[in-house]
């Protein structure tokens, strides 16, 4: 089963939509196997951010996801990633279509209240990061059985 990190940003946290947030996913039917609240110091946030290093808004991002707790997450389902990035929405929220994530909650590009991989590769990275392997969860739900074949 494939597994995708997402993040509620400073943002979003402050606008207090995690519950909203976890709410969508949840509906989607996907499965929550990790999450914890957190404060980023930069040396975490320039690791997540690592492929941008060097290009002018680096600063920013490092700037940004460091000015408030955010809530890390690891969620697991079939293609998650790329359904979850569809849900999120494009980056820009002038660009992201009415009803997913973005477009309904989200103005601006440098406040897009969530991250989400964008490819097994990066969730592969990612969720190190943020999670021991002690802490990702594998348990059934009675649902599960209804969700996928």
């Amino acid at each position: 089963m494939e597994r995708t990190f997402v993040m509620v940003k400073p943002d979003g946290v402050m606008r207090q939509l995690v519950g909203n947030l976890i709410g969508r996913l949840e509906q989607k039917g996907f499965k929550l196997v990790a999450l914890k609240m957190m404060q980023l110091d930069n040396a975490l946030a320039e690791k997540h951010y690592a492929e941008h290093i060097g290009k002018p808004f680096f600063p920013g991002l490092v700037g940004f996801i460091t000015s408030g707790p955010v809530v890390a997450m690891v969620w697991e389902g079939p293609q998650v990633v790329k359904v979850v990035r569809d849900l999120m929405g494009a980056t820009n929220p002038a660009d992201a279509l009415p009803g997913t994530i973005r477009g309904s909650l989200a103005v601006t590009i440098s406040r897009n209240v969530i991250h989400g991989s964008d490819s097994v590769e990066s969730a592969n990275r990612e969720i190190p990061l943020y999670f021991g392997q002690e802490e990702l969860l594998d348990y059934t739900r009675p649902a599960d059985a209804w969700l996928v074949e």
